[in-house]
């Protein structure tokens, strides 16, 4: 690829991570923060400005759906990219990236200025693979929120590229942008049929190259244990110890 297909990637990931855009589990509103629909309205702004069609947002959930027109002369499936914005129930408050530039391959890349926190080779040995490449790190006292804020600078670039260059031809394109990913109800309210592509790809995460095509489910069950509290004289037979239980039920569990 040509530096060119990536004019623009860096700042504008660089914008939005430090847009704070954090999903609340505990709410239920959708989306769960309103600082989400903000920044999916500042999406919407910035996708119409570079002069995608049928750049709308569903008032019920804010999903942002925006299309990339097709400028072949023949018929092709439609393909969909989709990211989200919301980022992992951790501080997200005043993101400060550090970039290492022309990484050697080899040395741990210390996040913070006390040293406390390290991305070791040892534990990482995959960043032996980015020899030579621009790397973006937190600075280790709040989330980078390069989940998925990286999947939304990728798709927004690639439109601007596209709309910039029509000599590359493609199919039509379609792109979605949601909410609350993390905390596992965006997906219950993303419409297929407005979205309106025939193949999709969630762009999130992976070595460059990988494609996955099956994940968790993100189920989650909640078990509450109530143990049976008994003065330690007579509580042989009789005391139930809830952590006790708690570990006798995961050990039940299959592997």
């Amino acid at each position: 690829m040509t530096e060119e297909k990536y004019e623009g990637l860096l700042p504008r990931f660089l914008q939005y991570v430090k847009t704070e855009t954090r999903s609340n589990p505990d709410s239920d509103t959708v989306p769960s923060d309103p600082k989400e629909t903000a920044f999916l309205n500042e999406l919407a702004a910035e996708l119409k400005d570079l002069g995608l069609s049928n750049v709308h947002i569903n008032p019920q959930c804010s999903y942002v759906y925006a299309t990339i027109p097709s400028n072949l002369d023949h018929d092709v499936p439609t393909i969909g990219y989709i990211s989200h914005v919301d980022t992992a129930d951790f501080n997200a408050h005043n993101v400060n990236p550090q970039i290492v530039e022309d990484y050697d391959g080899q040395s741990d890349i210390q996040l913070d200025e006390d040293g406390n926190y390290v991305l070791s080779t040892t534990e990482f040995p995959n960043l032996k693979n980015y020899q030579g490449d621009t790397l973006i790190t937190t600075d280790g006292s709040t989330l980078l929120g390069a989940d998925d804020k990286s999947g939304v600078a990728e798709i927004v670039t690639m439109a601007a590229y596209y709309m910039k260059h029509p000599e590359v031809k493609h199919g039509e394109i379609k792109i979605g942008l949601g909410p609350d990913e993390e905390i596992g109800t965006g997906a219950d309210h993303f419409d297929v049929d407005d979205f309106g592509a025939d193949f999709a790809y969630t762009v999130d995460g992976g070595p460059l190259g990988e494609l996955e095509y099956e994940t968790f489910n993100a189920a989650q069950v909640e078990i509450e244990i109530s143990g049976k509290d008994v003065h330690t004289g007579v509580a042989k037979g009789t005391m139930v110890n809830a952590i006790q239980v708690a570990i006798d039920l995961h050990n039940s569990l299959p592997a």
